[in-house]
């Protein structure tokens, strides 16, 4: 596993009114990478950005665009995003037919690709492309359902996690393992002992109400100390 644990701020969780400040505020405390999500209301029920402000966003900044599709038509969402010129491109299992022609179509643009599997989705459906991809993102609630606070994360996230570590260190040890859905101050710690070394970050982490958003990475710097430390112990 890479030392590093990388911090992916969901760019809908800052104020969508305030975008470019938004931006140029994550980018003040040192973050790099803006995790967007693409979300076309009939996969998810939720639609936060549209395509024209996604491109805007792209000539305004020059942070790494994470991009995280949840959509029915796949291929139609990568070649928007290839055109607009983002650094990675996930998208779902769940809804992709041909899987490794996504795959291909990304990475010969020079992206580097994600594949997004949901809660209940079993994790064999890596065996044949895990080789060929750079980042998995276990969703940890159900996808777009983030404004439902009634929803907690699924009580076998922490042995997804570990499974899913297993199987990157086996195939493709430089993948990285993208966790998504509830990723809070309190259950960082867990999650990144489990392996997570890629967490999006939302409102009950970085943008937690009623602190700075440096204050908050602080915060969530203290937690991946906390999850790293109690990993090694037990390594």
């Amino acid at each position: 596993m890479k030392n590093q644990v990388k911090l992916s701020p969901s760019i809908m969780c800052a104020d969508l009114v305030n975008l470019e400040q938004g931006m140029q505020e994550l980018a003040d405390i040192g973050i790099d990478t803006l995790h967007i999500d693409v979300i076309d209301g009939s996969f998810s029920p939720s639609m936060p950005l549209g395509l024209e402000t996604i491109k805007r966003m792209r000539e305004v900044s020059s942070m790494n665009f994470d991009i995280h599709i949840m959509a029915n038509d796949n291929e139609y969402f990568i070649q928007e995003m290839l055109k607009i010129g983002v650094e990675s491109i996930t998208f779902h299992h769940e809804t992709s037919l041909h899987v490794d022609r996504y795959i291909q179509l990304i990475k010969q643009s020079g992206t580097k690709v994600g594949l997004a599997l949901n809660p209940a989705t079993s994790l064999s459906v890596l065996d044949y492309v895990l080789p060929e991809i750079d980042l998995v993102c276990l969703m940890l609630i159900n996808p777009g359902f983030a404004t439902n606070k009634n929803e907690k994360q699924v009580p076998y996230a922490a042995k997804k996690i570990r499974d899913l570590r297993t199987k990157i260190q086996a195939v493709n040890p430089v993948a990285e393992l993208q966790v998504d859905g509830r990723v809070s101050l309190d259950s960082i710690a867990q999650l990144v002992e489990a392996g997570a070394d890629n967490l999006v970050l939302g409102s009950t982490s970085l943008f937690v109400k009623g602190a700075t958003l440096a204050e908050n990475k602080e915060k969530v710097l203290q937690a991946v100390a906390e999850g790293t430390q109690v990993k090694a112990n037990v390594i």
